[in-house]
């Protein structure tokens, strides 16, 4: 399987960078530091497992691991927070992902990783309810 999702293998490595939330409005209502480490074990039942590390400025901390499994052309998660799936259309990885934490409420994650590959962004869409309650701004740098 090592010639599988060659866009999601695109971004193995270590990405910081910083997590802005936006209101439905375009308010900023969150931003954060972040480290991100995105791996494809050699061995294990994951195909693919995110180390994330979010850091605010009054000192907060936050670390999550997420494993993911591939079912057929698609990788699936199923975390404490989130259940849903990554795919990929050329060079884009794509996510919809269902919050438990936040029963409703779902996102839908673009991936894009700029010439070169040493920066990417990505976007997410929130809704709930049938509306678009938020929208998070993900501005990284490849730091290995």
């Amino acid at each position: 399987m090592t010639n599988a999702f060659p866009a999601m293998r695109a971004h193995e490595g270590v990405w910081t960078g910083t997590y802005t939330h936006l209101d439905a409005d375009g308010a900023e209502i969150d931003r954060h530091a972040s480290r991100v480490v995105c791996e494809f074990p050699a061995s294990g039942d994951a195909f693919y497992v995110q180390h994330i590390l979010f850091t605010w400025p009054d000192g907060r901390e936050r670390e999550d691991r997420f494993d993911g499994v591939v079912n057929g052309e698609r990788i699936v998660f199923d975390t404490p927070t989130f259940t849903g799936a990554a795919w990929e259309s050329g060079e884009l990885v794509l996510l919809h992902l269902d919050r438990k934490d936040e029963p409703g409420a779902y996102f839908v994650e673009i991936i894009a990783l700029a010439q070169g590959g040493l920066r990417r962004a990505r976007t997410w869409h929130w809704f709930k309810d049938g509306a678009l309650i938020r929208r998070t701004l993900c501005d990284e740098v490849r730091e290995r």
